[in-house]
């Protein structure tokens, strides 16, 4: 198998951050540094800073009501980052990000397998955000939210139009959206496009599972069912883009 899938495989990290650590020289196979995409098997000796890589450790998956002010970040030089704030006795890593700036629902596990099955975009799973902003809502600005907004990209340097989106506005300046995107401060570069503001941004659902009354900071563990109930849903979307 792959490198990168050998080490999501562990519960080392996921895909992507295995890249990285290959790309920085950190990982060897058969005490040569790996490089990207080569392809090891049972018998190989795979090394992360000169420790074998070890047995996975039992899956866990979190569920954490992220505050403003932390990080979507497993580098723990950044002050305010999402492991140091957790303070989970097992190595675990966020599923996709969630702003400094915002606050509410994130995922995390020591799992790299679902982070990957999560993250493809092309599994169009659905986000729900709470929103408030700087002035009025009009039935303009509700009518382009929802067909589609051209934005920077800054991950693919060009300008896109986003996806269908479903909101409801909540208030004079309140609205709930719900994006099967997960593009950089998406939200947040809808509304400046159009010309608004946000003043807070709150994640309360991925796909199945809701933030519901779990306080600010806090995390639980999900429970067989939970996981259970997540996996069937990415593999009913994977089935309907096959």
């Amino acid at each position: 198998m792959r490198i990168n899938v050998y080490l999501s495989s562990k519960g080392i990290c996921s895909r992507r951050e295995a890249d990285r650590f290959v790309e920085s020289g950190r990982v060897r196979v058969n005490d040569q540094i790996a490089q990207i995409g080569m392809d090891i098997d049972e018998f190989d000796r795979v090394t992360l800073d000169g420790k074998p890589i070890r047995v996975a450790p039992k899956t866990v998956y979190l569920a954490y009501h992220k505050p403003i002010g932390v990080e979507s970040t497993t580098d723990q030089s950044k002050p305010h980052n999402i492991i140091d704030a957790i303070k989970f006795p097992e190595r675990i890593f966020p599923i996709g990000r969630l702003d400094k700036d915002s606050s509410g629902l994130i995922l995390l596990t020591n799992d790299g397998q679902i982070v990957n099955q999560i993250l493809r975009s092309e599994n169009a799973h659905e986000k729900e955000y709470l929103v408030t902003v700087d002035r009025d809502i009009t039935p303009d600005f509700l009518h382009q939210m929802q067909c589609g907004v051209e934005i920077y990209n800054p991950v693919k340097h060009r300008k896109q139009t986003t996806l269908p989106t479903k909101i409801n506005k909540l208030g004079a300046r309140k609205f709930s959206i719900v994006l099967v995107q997960g593009l950089n401060l998406q939200i947040r570069r809808m509304c400046s496009a159009l010309g608004y503001h946000v003043m807070t941004l709150k994640r309360i659902r991925i796909m199945n599972l809701s933030l519901g009354d779990l306080p600010s900071g806090k995390y639980l563990i999900l429970d067989e069912s939970q996981i259970a109930s997540l996996r069937a849903m990415m593999e009913d979307v994977s089935s309907s883009k096959s």
